[in-house]
């Protein structure tokens, strides 16, 4: 299988524990075909606290404006310094677009991307969803709005993936234990893949649930298949590594899935466009 993984983190973001060297590095060691960086780049709290009117809690971190020149400017020398080397590409994981959508803009117009994914890892007058306190909220109505959420963001379309379809499944099921009816929202997820078909975007499957409680992919082979059925494309696989000990971590299980769901080829991008490249 060619192995790539089009999803992890640096000491470029807030969460992550090992520099674009290391991971880098790792890489190579684990003979990956293609890598890709994706920093977070949340674009809900882009500049520093003064400039938003939301009271922040004690999770949130600001300033991504200066992490994101900290990635481009690594990234971009490291693209230099490994060619021959390592097929390295310098993306982003691009957070909650649709809040402001003229900023999005802005910051995907960025020459230095190779790619970006777009995800939400929160909503409106809510905290992300790995510190929602949950007797708070119906989580029906959580996830539906989440999903309107997901489909703002596929309407609008600046990215080139869609991360972690089910990320909200990551805490509600695996983390907390509230089971989630999913059939309830696949009249709205085939709405967005139309949307992603009609574009020319594709989904990911990010593999990191596989090493977390909740054990499954994110989206799981159903959404795969409906994705593929509807005539998508695209598709990458990530990890979502935020530490050197699990880049590559379930990318071989990851292309079994698209595998099953009839894909033949798997994606990386470079200058926003996408690379097939044969899964086997």
């Amino acid at each position: 299988m060619n192995l790539m993984d089009c999803h992890s983190h640096t000491t470029n973001s807030p969460d992550a524990h090992n520099s674009v060297e290391e991971m880098c590095q790792r890489a190579m060691e684990i003979g990956l075909y293609a890598y890709t960086i994706t920093d977070h780049c949340e674009v809900n709290r882009f500049y520093g606290v003064e400039h938003y009117t939301d009271t922040p809690n004690e999770y949130d971190t600001y300033h991504f404006d200066i992490d994101f020149e900290k990635s481009m400017s690594e990234n971009t020398l490291y693209k230099e310094k490994l060619e021959g080397k390592l097929r390295f590409f310098s993306g982003i994981e691009l957070g909650q677009a649709t809040f402001d959508i003229p900023l999005a803009d802005k910051i995907v117009s960025d020459k230095r991307l190779d790619f970006v994914i777009g995800s939400m890892h929160q909503i409106p007058d809510a905290d992300d969803f790995a510190f929602i306190d949950y007797n708070k909220y119906n989580p029906a109505e959580l996830m539906e709005r989440y999903f309107d959420e997901i489909l703002k963001l596929c309407q609008w379309g600046g990215f080139d993936v869609l991360g972690h379809l089910t990320y909200t499944l990551r805490y509600m099921e695996g983390e907390k234990g509230i089971k989630v009816d999913m059939s309830r929202y696949d009249e709205k997820i085939r709405e967005c893949f139309k949307i992603l078909v009609e574009n020319g975007k594709g989904i990911e499957i990010n593999t990191s649930g596989l090493r977390q409680k909740y054990g499954k992919t994110f989206p799981t082979l159903e959404y795969i298949k409906m994705f593929k059925e509807m005539g998508g494309e695209i598709i990458t696989v990530g990890s979502d590594s935020h530490r050197v000990s699990d880049l590559g971590k379930g990318i071989k299980e990851g292309l079994q899935l698209a595998k099953e769901a009839g894909f033949k080829h798997i994606c990386c991008f470079k200058e926003r466009k996408p690379v097939f490249v044969d899964i086997e």
